[in-house]
């Protein structure tokens, strides 16, 4: 059992209402996904702001442009200041992803702390080690800069 975590802070220029307005609509998870992944939401109705309990359904490539369901549920909000979402069905063997926001003198710090196992025990450690961490920097980059413009 190998369990990995990613750490990640960003400070965006604006206010806690104007961050979490965006980053609370499941609606703007694809935006602030690269297209490489092949996001895509297929629940229906997904509603305007997350709340406890909400499942939300997609597919999604992460390996090797190979097609995966993945469901996440959102376990715990406290508005404006933190949420977690949890993988209940997808590529992971398990997945837990804190988002947290604190007001800070040059604006909002939002940060994502992941901790994850990937699939298949010690070849899911070795494909951690050759792609999936890789990835998942990538995808936090991305997103990163995504926030950052929109919020220029």
């Amino acid at each position: 059992m190998a369990f990995y975590q990613l750490d990640y802070k960003q400070t965006i220029k604006s206010g806690i209402d104007e961050v979490w307005d965006f980053i609370s609509d499941p609606r703007n998870l694809k935006s602030i996904t690269p297209d490489y992944m092949g996001f895509d939401i297929t629940s229906k109705d997904v509603p305007e702001y997350m709340y406890e309990g909400l499942i939300i359904s997609y597919t999604v490539s992460p390996f090797l442009g190979i097609k995966s369901d993945w469901v996440t549920e959102i376990t715990h909000i406290k508005e404006k200041v933190f949420f977690v979402d949890e993988q209940r069905i997808g590529p992971y063997k398990f997945w837990h992803h804190q988002h947290m926001f604190s007001e800070s003198d040059e604006g909002i710090v939002m940060r994502d702390i992941v901790t994850y196992e990937p699939p298949f025990g010690p070849l899911g450690a070795f494909a951690n080690m050759l792609l999936i961490d890789k990835k998942l920097r990538n995808i936090f980059s991305f997103r990163q800069n995504y926030i950052n413009k929109l919020f220029t």
